[in-house]
């Protein structure tokens, strides 16, 4: 069988003994009586078989003259250290061994007999390189640093995988070119220096077969099992986001069996909380610890003796339990970390701090279900490996801590993702100030010539609807209040009782005509103050226990009292608000694939939304007015979206409510700043307050020389102030009503002047709607409320 067979390298490989064999040629002139006797011996048998010193690629050659090649490299693998030594001859990219130490088939016999031996490290794809690399070192003459270090992984008698390194003695080997092998130039070696990875160029340089090897090698290899382990345990934990990896705790373990020579051994952690004074759960795919068993979080002293929380906490030492069933007999349950491994079958274990020059960060577990497995003296091993960890967990709580600032600055504050570049850019120059040792400030972030653009669906009437279920929850509970004294007075005449009914029937008169600002205030002190307590007093009168049950069943813990209507509506106020800001959101994401732009939006009673699209917010230079007009078109298409939305949910909210959009139409550019106090973007200047002004006050507006509100519920209300507004949003209109979107009643009316502002108009069109999302039918408001009534 020929070796080069099925084999694509620039090498026509040849096993020869040649250059061994002109060492023993030298020693055959030696004046050491031994050395010539012996180099002549293997001599003798080389001139025997030609072969052997001319070389050959058929592999049944190495069979049939095993015992020469034994006896010609019987002094590189000396009988006395066969057993010692783990070393193989063998020829370049291929897993041919010819002869090995008795260790090395030790090793491989151990490994069973499906055990194949590969090099782990190298690439298939990179051999026909690395060849080529090694003429240009060896035959060229030039200078490449390619070598790298290379691996066997070979598993022991107990599974265990075991690393070895491979180094490589090429005395013996010989590299010619043939006749068809292209000169390598200097312009070649340049222009190969850059394309490592173009393998059609190496093989344009280096056609296969188009050198000879010839000669073998020997492999010297050594067990750095821990060396590798060590290695290992510092790449993964380097690597980022390992914890949401299902397999990371897996080939974790594995390392530490290695490390550890031990197949029954797993790996667990918990982390210290020096706030709160507990150990907590460490969260990811996989990762269990051993000290908190089934608890998410147990306080230090609960999870650790005097002794053992002194070592940890206090010392930062690591500890062992050689032997867990033996220590539970002798702790008798004051050692509740031993209770606790006993519990999940562990039989011996080692805790190791995790910790820094702050103190401890939290405690890696080491745990096996045999005893004295792990104990004190192989604890040692863990010297090595513990400042990386110590590193990674640095590492993971400063990301934490990134991470809780983020969400933090995404739930919390009002820094869009379209102006993050922005405050990204101010807080790289504080942080150069800084490290200047210059006074550092954050600079005022503002961003000029910028559109606004604003608009709300706003739950018309929410005031009234409010006071209404507050008005239905009073007077059932004075009610209910008035009955249990009315009972009361018949088993008891007490005048106080006739008092108590008349304050009562003077709220609920009170209730029916004047409702006023205070009123729920005062007959809900009148329930806390004087009530309460002469019903609990009631309590012991067998007639009135089931009534004054019932009335204290009906309140609310949270509020104190009976909240019914008042919970609908405010059950309904959130689920309109929670389903308005969700689409809003949703359509937000289309908007800014169209053009970023900043975007920010309230929940009170109802949605309101801010936008602001301009050049200086995009960092952009292509900002073109169509992006603007196009999100105005936008803005007004997914308000007549959220209208329908709002009709579709409304026949399932607790409380039937209304509700009326608008638009504020803001023709100039204006500026913007954020102020730090309030974590939010305001306008500047003393013109631009206007828009402010117009913002808060317009939904509240009348039609001059009217009593009609600006806002109608079934209708959107467009606001402006400039006649060129006026016609872009009749144009949108029209458009949208070709859609079915709006309908046909379009009315332009003036509103009354505000404080500061006049002039301003309004386009006011109803909306059409769809009683659901396949519905293909559409409705005006009155329409609607019909079908929904019907």
């Amino acid at each position: 069988m020929d070796i080069n067979k099925n084999v694509e390298s620039p090498f026509e490989l040849k096993i020869s003994f040649n250059k061994l064999l002109q060492h023993y040629e030298e020693l055959a002139e030696n004046t050491n009586a031994n050395c010539t006797a012996r180099a002549k011996h293997v001599l003798k048998i080389a001139n025997a078989f030609p072969e052997l010193k001319e070389g050959f690629s058929d592999a049944t050659i190495l069979k049939k003259r095993e015992k020469e090649i034994s006896e010609i490299l019987q002094d590189s693998f000396s009988p006395i250290l066969t057993k010692n030594e783990i070393k193989t001859a063998t020829i370049p990219f291929h897993n041919l061994i010819f002869n090995a130490s008795e260790r090395f088939k030790d090793i491989i016999k151990t490994a069973g007999e499906d055990f194949e031996l590969e090099i782990k490290n190298m690439p298939k794809d990179d051999t026909y390189i690395v060849a080529c690399a090694i003429i240009l070192d060896f035959y060229y003459g030039y200078n490449l640093n390619f070598k790298r270090p290379f691996y066997y992984e070979i598993p022991d008698a107990n599974g265990i995988t075991r690393y070895y390194k491979i180094l490589y003695n090429a005395d013996f080997t010989e590299i010619k070119p043939k006749e068809n092998a292209p000169k390598i130039t200097q312009k070649d070696y340049d222009e190969l220096l850059d394309n490592f990875e173009n393998i059609a160029l190496w093989k344009e340089k280096f056609p296969p077969n188009s050198y000879t090897f010839k000669g073998f090698i020997i492999s010297n290899i050594f067990d750095v099992t821990d060396d590798q382990s060590i290695s290992n345990v510092k790449s993964s934990l380097i690597a980022d986001d390992k914890r949401k990896d299902v397999n990371f705790m897996g080939g974790f373990q594995e390392i530490f069996r290695s490390l550890f020579g031990i197949n029954d051994i797993k790996v667990g952690f918990s982390l210290y909380n020096k706030e709160d004074g507990v150990f907590q759960r460490v969260y990811g795919a996989g990762l269990k610890s051993y000290l908190l068993g089934n608890y998410e979080k147990e306080k230090c002293t609960d999870a650790l003796c005097k002794w053992s929380y002194n070592r940890l906490l206090n010392e930062n030492k690591y500890f062992s339990v050689s032997d867990v069933d033996k220590m539970f007999k002798k702790a008798k349950g004051r050692a509740p970390h031993i209770t606790s491994l006993h519990e999940q079958g562990i039989k011996s274990a080692v805790f190791a701090p995790i910790a820094n020059d702050d103190g401890l960060m939290g405690i890696l577990e080491i745990v096996s279900n045999k005893p004295q497995t792990l104990n004190s003296i192989n604890a040692n091993k863990l010297v090595d490996v513990m400042p990386y960890i110590v590193t990674a967990v640095e590492r993971s709580k400063n990301d934490e801590e990134n991470l809780i600032e983020a969400i933090i600055q995404k739930e919390c504050t009002s820094i869009h993702p379209s102006v993050h570049w922005r405050f990204a850019s101010e807080a790289r120059d504080f942080i150069k100030a800084e490290l200047k040792g210059e006074q550092a400030t954050f600079k005022k972030i503002a961003f000029e010539n910028i559109y606004p653009l604003y608009g709300q669906i706003d739950i018309k009437g929410s005031s009234n609807a409010r006071n209404e279920a507050t008005k239905e929850d009073l007077t059932m509970q004075l009610k209910a209040v008035k009955n249990i004294f009315l009972k009361a007075s018949k088993i008891e005449t007490l005048p106080i009782y006739e008092q108590y009914i008349y304050q009562i029937n003077d709220y609920l008169k009170e209730l029916g005509h004047d409702f006023k600002v205070d009123s729920e205030r005062q007959i809900s002190d009148f329930f806390n103050q004087e009530i309460d307590s002469v019903l609990k007093h009631l309590f012991s009168i067998e007639e009135l226990k089931e009534l004054i049950e019932s009335y204290f069943d009906s309140i609310d813990d949270k509020v104190n009292a009976l909240y019914s209507h008042r919970k609908g509506y405010d059950d309904s106020i959130a689920l309109i608000n929670k389903e308005m800001a969700s689409l809003l959101d949703k359509k937000q994401e289309e908007a800014q694939a169209m053009y970023p732009h900043y975007f920010e939006r309230f929940k009170t009673d109802g949605v309101e939304h801010n936008m602001y699209i301009g050049e200086s917010i995009t960092k952009e230079k292509n900002f073109n007015p169509i992006y603007l007009y196009n999100l105005r078109l936008w803005q007004l298409q997914v308000m007549c979206e959220l209208e329908n939305a709002y009709y579709q949910m409304k026949p399932s909210l607790p409380i039937s409510l209304d509700v009326a959009s608008m638009i504020l139409v803001f023709n100039q550019p204006l500026s913007i700043s954020f102020r730090m106090d309030e974590k939010q973007f305001d306008v500047d200047g003393t013109y631009n307050a206007r828009y402010e002004i117009v913002k808060k006050r317009v939904d509240k507006a009348y039609i001059k020389g009217t009593t009609e509100r600006i806002t109608q519920k079934g209708k959107i209300s467009i606001v402006y102030s400039h006649k060129q507004d006026e016609n872009e949003y009749l144009r949108y209109v029209k458009f949208l009503q070709s859609k079915n979107y709006l309908d046909t009643d379009v009315e332009i009316v003036e509103l009354e002047d505000l404080q500061a502002v006049t002039g301003l108009k309004a386009i006011r069109v109803s909306v059409l709607y769809h009683k659901n999302e396949e519905d293909k039918s559409f409705y005006t408001y009155g329409d609607l409320m019909k079908t929904i009534k019907a």
